[in-house]
């Protein structure tokens, strides 16, 4: 039997009471998938039992990340910057608790498009009522993965969130077990998705071979100085891994080449699957992105001016090409799912374009808002009220006649007017015309792309929406100036008010509370550049290699540094 020293068990690390807290919302979802297996097992497969279950987890895990983000005020908690390798797989922030609060909200947008829909009269092909279980426990697991994803900077911790998100977002997609569209959907998607996923883990294996750490902050001046060498092998061998490991974030935002999942999968899945993939799967993958281009810029003082100018262009031009693709091809469109799909890379490509500014920091690692981080969020808080607004028409229109085609809105303005012009600014808002919630959060992104300095990639952005403009328009053209003769549409009423409220927050963010949605944006991303030490012994770590050009921690006195585990 091998003896554990005193002093071994002293060197091992376990988390305090405190350390365990500040990751709470991940515990409520995981408290809530077993929730609903032990509902299921006590009450058997109950519908409202179900829904119930997953909606006060949900509120709970809401809770939590708002109180996190309320108490937190302080740098990165559980980074370590000294580079010893003690670097957590965790780390909480109020970057991740935005992200999980946001998470929790639309959640339950969700769940309630989910309960109206099983009270649609759509054939028994088309909802699937008889496996809430199954369908919840898939749906809650996507959204754990998804939480996770913004929670790490550890390589091993980042794959293993991906798959997380994405194997039940595959089982979820097919969940229409009798409909074709929807079983074809999910093939393609799995497929494509385990192409993906093989191509980022041998990224991570590659830099993990030849750096010897997980830790992305750690492997920040690794990757640095290999493109300081002046051996080219070592930067062509370093480019290569990066650009594999990012094919699976790519995957997640349906980045151009790696969208060809997202409109057969939009379109075959159920609605409520639809308007969750089009918003969460996105933001969790922007939010990694950013999670990981500010380690690798501001974990290190190696990178040159040249790198980094290289680093930008190449983000630069995916965006480009990724909502110059997205606008292009939902010009012929004619399903109103398929079109929503490639509006959404069409957005993708827009948040991109802030991520590609990333590469150059403002005010060096003392900033503690980066512009492009502050209005990336509110581009997906104002994506995420218009998608719920956009989705939930076309979600109330389709439980009514059985169809998702554009021609079905005909004479929308007399059929249900409410709901005509609800959509209307929503359409316009897309668009990003004023004065809608869409045209402030495209005009902060924007200006934060000008002052970047990727003027050229301002021009693409303003080009694109003028393209864009073209097949939203031709959607409130069919629904005010083409008249059908179909009898007027009754929807439900909550799913009336939720429209009517999303409709309402577009408009006011446009307007009256634009200020405030920069300010909530501002304290999401507060504080992204500050590094906090794990523990005191990591502080007084060696540094003689050549992690001694990261930057300092913060002194010990400061209240805001994590927690001493010695």
């Amino acid at each position: 039997m091998t003896t554990v020293s005193h002093a071994m068990l002293a060197q091992m690390w376990m988390p305090s009471g405190e350390e365990l807290s500040r990751i709470a919302p991940l515990f409520s979802l995981v408290a809530t998938l077993v929730a609903i297996l032990l509902g299921a097992l006590a009450v058997g497969r109950n519908v409202r039992v179900t829904a119930a279950i997953v909606t006060i987890g949900t509120l709970v895990t809401g809770i939590l990340a708002f109180r996190g983000l309320t108490e937190f005020s302080g740098p990165w908690e559980g980074f370590d910057g000294s580079g010893s390798g003690n670097s957590p797989m965790l780390v909480a922030d109020a970057f991740s608790y935005f992200f999980m609060l946001g998470l929790s909200i639309f959640m339950l947008v969700i769940t309630g498009m989910w309960w109206l829909g099983q009270q649609s009269s759509l054939p028994e092909r088309e909802v699937p009522r008889q496996d809430p279980v199954e369908f919840f426990v898939l749906f809650v697991g996507s959204a754990f993965g998804m939480a996770l994803m913004v929670s790490t900077t550890n390589l091993l911790m980042i794959i293993l969130a991906i798959e997380m998100a994405s194997l039940p977002s595959y089982g979820i997609t097919a969940f229409r077990k009798q409909n074709s569209l929807a079983a074809e959907a999910s093939l393609k998607y799995v497929l494509f998705g385990a192409i993906t996923s093989a191509i980022m883990i041998y990224g991570a294996s590659l830099l993990y071979g030849y750096f010897g750490t997980l830790d992305v902050a750690t492997l920040s001046s690794g990757i640095a100085q290999a493109y300081n060498e002046s051996s080219g092998g070592s930067t062509v061998f370093v480019t290569t891994a990066l650009f594999a490991f990012i094919v699976g974030i790519g995957f997640k935002v349906s980045a151009v080449p790696f969208h060809f999942w997202c409109p057969d999968v939009f379109q075959g899945a159920s609605i409520e699957v639809t308007t969750w993939l089009s918003v969460a799967s996105k933001a969790a993958g922007l939010g990694l992105l950013l999670r990981v281009i500010t380690v690798l810029v501001n974990g290190n003082s190696f990178i040159t001016p040249q790198t980094l100018n290289y680093m930008a262009q190449a983000i630069a031009v995916m965006a480009a090409v990724t909502c110059t693709v997205g606008n292009l091809s939902a010009f012929r469109q004619t399903n109103l799912k398929r079109l929503l799909a490639f509006s959404s890379i069409a957005h993708a490509g827009y948040m991109l374009m802030a991520a590609a500014i990333l590469w150059r920091p403002a005010a060096g690692i003392e900033a503690t808002t980066h512009p492009a981080f502050s209005a990336i969020l509110s581009y997906i808080i104002i994506y995420m009220l218009m998608n719920i607004a956009a989705f939930g028409i076309v979600a109330m229109v389709y439980w009514a006649t059985g169809s998702e085609n554009i021609e079905e809105m005909s004479g929308m303005i007399r059929r249900n007017k409410l709901i005509a012009l609800c959509m209307i600014v929503i359409l316009f808002s897309l668009v990003g015309l004023p004065p809608f919630g869409g045209f402030i959060a495209k005009y902060f992104l924007l200006f934060a792309v000008w002052e970047g300095g990727l003027y050229w990639l301002v021009i693409v952005a303003v080009l694109n929406t003028l393209i864009s403009l073209y097949y939203y328009a031709r959607v409130a053209r069919t629904m005010v100036f083409t008249d059908s003769g179909k009898s007027d549409l009754h929807v439900p009423l909550a799913g009336q008010a939720m429209v009517v409220v999303c409709t309402l927050l577009v408009l006011l963010t446009g307007t009256f509370l634009a200020g405030n949605l920069k300010s909530i944006s501002d304290r999401g991303a507060k504080n992204l550049y500050a590094i906090a030490p794990l523990s005191k012994s990591v502080q007084t770590a060696d540094a003689s290699g050549p992690q001694a050009a990261l930057p300092a921690a913060p002194e010990d006195g400061d209240e805001n540094t994590a927690t001493d585990t010695n």
